[in-house]
């Protein structure tokens, strides 16, 4: 099967939080909400004007803007035009967000907000000079979640096929939602953005857009395949309503599955086995990256695997065991 062009289909726009079950599961509401009523009116609009900057021509996803708004709304409070934004404005923002406690990766996650923000208000004129490419920050620390063992990942599906094996169809569903996750590694998001004509069975392979509206090909294996097909020919027919469209997973009342009552699936899964840390999606999705390398997977695999645009990001983001090094020690290493 090759993909190709779909027409008359509204492009996909990765990330989006879809309503879970309602008449209209292509609904994106993002740059339209109401600016808060802190601030001035052209600090508002200048920040709506930021939004759609993000949405529509960076194609970042709704999360993502939303916790621009958040940031940036703090950061803009009180002033009485962009004009007035200078960088001891900005400096002071940090200071009272390191005062009042927030880590490190908060205070550098605001750093890196404020200074997109500033670079494109220089860009379009509402700043003379832009001061957030004098602003530093922190190093966020690489904090790890909490990886699933080989062992207890298969303890966690093993126990969701056999609530699945009775038929109900959003158990079936949710056996599908753990396979593909941990098979991929792909994000909760790309998960339920996905479409009947992104899967090409033959090659049982997926079609999923990342951030940026990258687009990119993950393949998954035969207990991820058996899961699907029992989805496809038992599942999703008893999920569909006349306005499921061309969503491949559904929620309980026929719309695109939403990325929240994936987190839910995964969360309730990991709890029912007992000795198994609490993950969600990005927890599996760690967990496929890491046992691909202990495997012996290559880096960069790993990297087109998970849609990093860098390589930089996997090696923060994967981590081999102790016991993987000692291993390839003994093998590589000529005095090991």
């Amino acid at each position: 099967m090759l993909w190709g062009p779909r027409p008359g289909r509204a492009p996909r726009r990765a990330g989006a939080v879809l309503d879970p079950g309602g008449p209209n599961p292509d609904r994106r509401e993002v740059a339209t909400q109401p600016a808060s009523d802190e601030l001035a009116p052209p600090v508002a609009a200048a920040l709506e004007k930021f939004a759609e900057h993000l949405q529509f021509e960076r194609g970042r996803s709704a999360h993502t803007v939303r916790a621009y708004r958040s940031d940036l709304r703090a950061m803009l409070a009180g002033l009485p035009g962009i004009a007035a934004l200078d960088l001891a404005h900005l400096r002071r923002w940090l200071a009272a967000g390191h005062a009042a406690g927030l880590s490190r990766t908060t205070i550098a996650r605001r750093a890196a907000a404020a200074r997109t923000f500033t670079a494109w208000a220089k860009r379009t004129e509402l700043l003379a000079l832009d001061p957030g490419a004098r602003l530093g920050s922190p190093r966020p620390h690489a904090n790890l979640p909490a990886v699933l063992g080989e062992q207890q990942t298969s303890d966690v599906l093993a126990a969701a096929t056999t609530g699945a094996e009775e038929g109900e169809p959003v158990a079936v569903r949710d056996l599908l939602v753990l396979e593909l996750l941990y098979a991929t590694g792909v994000r909760v998001s790309e998960l339920c953005g996905l479409d009947l004509d992104d899967v090409d069975a033959g090659r049982r392979a997926l079609r999923v857009l990342g951030k940026g509206n990258r687009e990119r090909t993950v393949v998954y294996g035969v207990p991820a395949e058996q899961a699907l097909c029992r989805y496809l020919e038992s599942g999703r027919p008893a999920l569909v309503t006349p306005h499921s469209g061309q969503a491949l997973f559904l929620g309980a009342r026929g719309g695109r599955l939403d990325p929240r009552i994936a987190r839910t699936v995964v969360h309730q899964a990991v709890t029912a086995v007992p000795g198994v840390p609490d993950i969600g999606p990005h927890g599996l999705r760690h967990a496929a990256a890491t046992h691909m390398l202990e495997g012996g997977a290559d880096l960069r695999y790993v990297q087109e695997l998970l849609g990093h645009a860098k390589l930089s990001t996997t090696q923060l983001y994967t981590h081999v065991t102790v016991e993987r090094l000692k291993v390839v020690h003994e093998q590589a290493h000529p005095r090991a």
